[in-house]
């Protein structure tokens, strides 16, 4: 079985029903369009405010932007990038891609000309798909761009050097090309997150993609019923992975283009969601949102919400037992995994293990877990070692980089690069990236273990800690803090909130300033390192 045999069934058994919405609140509302209506409408429109397609037209509409790459000379094992927003037609075009045999190279619309340029000749992209957010930054480096044969563009007012997605694919055959795909197939490269640097290209096949759509749907219970509020970026595997239940149970997923908090209970209450996807930025702005009074859950219809998830950082247990107060009838559940691993779901909280909020889980569905030493040695229980996962999810390669792949496949074990430990009852507790460990008098210090002892206090509304260097203890650990709006915070209160931490774990540094995340919900250490990490004059008092 292949990822796209899910696509079409859901066309066959319910052609009429609604697969996708896009909502962009930031448009005046107006009435629901169809794909086919929308096609037809000018651009003196503006947008809408919600547009929908069925399962029928989802299908139609991947099958036509297929045989039209098919006209293009596009064929098995060639590659195509995705530069595009969340919007109604990214799944359509990404289904597309795949069912030519040619592999989907979806793309972070946050990245730079240069990144743009870069990750493109790493792919080996010869076809890029683009919105019109992109034009300006591939105008930039078109010069470099010369193995690009063909560019499309989604969107109105269409660049010269595109040709438009719509135009030229609503006269392709809506039929299915006559490609053969078996499960071992490529499918698609995805890029690390950069966090450490340039991205790495991520090769997957078929294969790992449908395990990904039965660990989700294992996890989360998907049933017809449910209506998934997607709003992280459907590049990144997270999004796409978490959405794969919606595709598998045939259920409708709503795309939301904002992560204000009200657009975000709004979506919920208009859509009825039954199922959503934060981080914990937007987990913390919803709070603080409601705690000022801004936001009052009257307002709102969220009783069919049963669950609420989070993934892609470690999230701190107090932010939860604080989710769970405002929402004490929902559901709660922690993914862990990275887009090595097909994205979430290699290791799993589950809804029942709610006593163990701040772990991440145990193995999920399909997949296996250790904690291993340096020698790939398991390690004792309660003992810090580096997570290693097995699963069908896990990446072929790094493609065109077997020096990276050798150091993290090992005899089919991926080895995240997370420190953590289990406990005696076989949960996972994340204690820091291998990368972020900071060795300071011999000691290692995990910064993740005092960010989450520091968010707990009621005026911090996020925090980072990095090593700085220092001549005596070789690092010491700085504490980038962000103050609550309306709050102010001094280093001394903090010094007095850190004294039940053992002295060599007490951040030597505090530093009142924002803490940047990726889209994600990432912190992005490396900039910080470089921001801050030559040292740093500690500001007294911050008020925000």
């Amino acid at each position: 079985m292949v990822i796209t045999d899910f696509l079409e069934k859901n066309a066959r058994v319910k052609p009429d029903d609604v697969a996708l919405v896009e909502i962009n609140p930031a448009l005046q509302p107006d009435h629901t369009v169809t794909w086919r209506e929308y096609s037809l409408i000018e651009s003196a429109s503006g947008g809408k405010y919600r547009r929908e397609i069925t399962w029928r037209e989802f299908d139609r509409q991947a099958n036509r932007f297929a045989n039209l790459l098919l006209t293009r000379g596009v064929k098995k094992g060639d590659k195509v990038a995705i530069l595009l927003m969340n919007c109604i037609e990214w799944l359509p075009v990404y289904f597309g891609i795949l069912k030519t045999g040619a592999l989907a190279v979806p793309m972070n619309f946050r990245y730079t000309a240069e990144e743009i340029a870069y990750c493109l000749e790493l792919s080996d992209a010869s076809v890029l798909v683009l919105g019109p957010e992109f034009v300006g930054r591939v105008e930039q480096v078109m010069g470099r761009l010369g193995f690009i044969r063909h560019f499309f563009f989604v969107g109105d007012d269409t660049p010269t050097f595109a040709d438009n997605f719509e135009s030229y694919s609503i006269y392709c055959s809506s039929t299915a090309p006559a490609v053969e795909l078996e499960e071992h197939d490529d499918a698609a490269i995805y890029f690390s997150s950069g966090t450490t640097g340039f991205p790495k290209a991520i090769l997957h096949s078929h294969e790992s993609l449908v395990s990904a759509c039965l660990t989700e749907q294992n996890h989360h219970h998907q049933t017809k019923d449910d209506i998934f509020l997607c709003i992280p970026p459907l590049y990144h595997t997270g999004a796409k992975m978490h959405w794969f239940g919606s595709l598998l149970s045939c259920s409708k997923a709503v795309l939301l283009r904002g992560v204000k908090p009200e657009w975000v209970l709004r979506a919920v209450s208009d859509e009825k969601a039954t199922i959503v996807w934060l981080l914990v930025p937007w987990v913390q702005d919803i709070l603080d949102s409601i705690d000022r009074g801004e936001i009052k859950l009257s307002d709102y219809r969220l009783s069919q919400w049963r669950l609420m998830h989070i993934g892609a950082q470690p999230v701190p247990p107090s932010l939860i037992t604080r989710w769970l107060k405002v929402f004490p009838k929902q559901q709660y559940d922690t993914n862990y995994g990275l887009s090595e691993s097909i994205g979430p779901g290699c290791v799993h909280l589950g809804v029942e293990n709610i006593h163990k909020v701040g772990a991440i889980g145990k193995a999920g569905y399909l997949w296996e877990t250790r904690i291993v030493d340096e020698q790939m040695c398991d390690v004792p229980v309660g003992t810090v070692g580096e997570l290693a996962v097995k699963g069908p999810g896990v990446m072929k390669c790094y493609y065109k980089n077997p020096q990276a792949t050798a150091e993290v496949l090992k005899d089919e074990w991926l080895c995240t690069g997370d420190m953590a430990r289990c406990d005696e009852e076989g949960f996972i507790f994340l204690v820091d990236r291998k990368k972020d460990v900071i060795i300071s008098g011999g000691e290692n210090i995990y910064p993740v273990q005092i960010e989450d002892y520091l968010r707990a206090h009621t005026k911090i509304k996020d925090v980072a800690v990095i090593g700085m260097s220092d001549e005596r203890l070789g690092e010491i650990a700085a504490a980038i803090i962000e103050v609550k709006t309306g709050e102010t915070l001094t280093e001394a209160e903090v010094q007095d909130f850190c004294l039940e931490l053992p002295r060599y774990k007490r951040p030597h540094k505090i530093i009142f300033a924002e803490v940047p995340r990726n889209l994600t919900g990432k912190i992005e250490k490396p900039k910080l390192r470089e921001r801050y990490g030559a040292g740093h004059l500690v500001e007294k008092q911050m008020t925000r």
